[in-house]
């Protein structure tokens, strides 16, 4: 075969794989067949706030504490840059943020500590029994770990992934801590 037409071949073949890949496709890991865990846990108010209460809108969820060093307060910052970068659809994304420290984490400390991102967000606590609960539901590992140089004295070992929840309150995605801004504004506008 003339090299010339297998490279034109080539390039038309690459262009029509390209053109069939959709804008629709999930940057994230998509979930199928996995239904979410309800569960009603007290909010940065003193409210109940219940899972299944939120179909309707799509759900982001993340496991952390106030007390975090690193990756909790990078994730809320990105929370608030996907916020803002979401523009009027933000009104139909809620924001959750569960506790996996409850012995500090009061709900005052839950309302400051948010507030400093964005006053939109939920934080959940509970008592160490419902929160176990949700914990196993998802999967969500924690253990303290007693670190000597630590100002606290120890820090709390998580899982760091975020949860998603699409409109019928069906648990839709897992997205990586790392993940862009951009990916998850895309994701969650294919949810939307």
């Amino acid at each position: 075969m003339n090299p010339k037409i297998f490279l034109s071949s080539f390039l038309v073949l690459l262009s029509a794989i390209a053109a069939c890949q959709s804008d629709d496709a999930f940057k994230g890991t998509e979930l199928e067949g996995i239904p979410a865990t309800d569960f009603t846990l007290t909010d940065q108010n003193g409210q109940p706030f219940t899972l299944s209460d939120q179909v309707g809108k799509v759900v982001v969820m993340f496991f952390g504490y106030t007390y975090c060093p690193d990756v909790c307060p990078a994730t809320l910052s990105k929370w608030k840059q996907v916020q803002d970068a979401l523009g009027d659809q933000t009104n139909e994304v809620k924001f959750v943020y569960i506790t996996v420290h409850p012995e500090r984490d009061t709900v005052e400390k839950l309302k400051a500590h948010l507030a400093v991102y964005s006053q939109d967000f939920v934080g959940l606590t509970g008592s160490k029994e419902d929160l176990l609960k949700v914990y196993n539901g998802y999967g969500v590992y924690r253990e303290i770990d007693k670190i000597s140089d630590s100002a606290t004295g120890y820090l709390v070992s998580h899982t760091s992934r975020i949860f998603v929840f699409d409109r019928k309150g069906e648990w839709r995605l897992g997205i990586a801590n790392d993940a862009s801004v951009q990916d998850i504004v895309h994701d969650l506008k294919v949810l939307l």
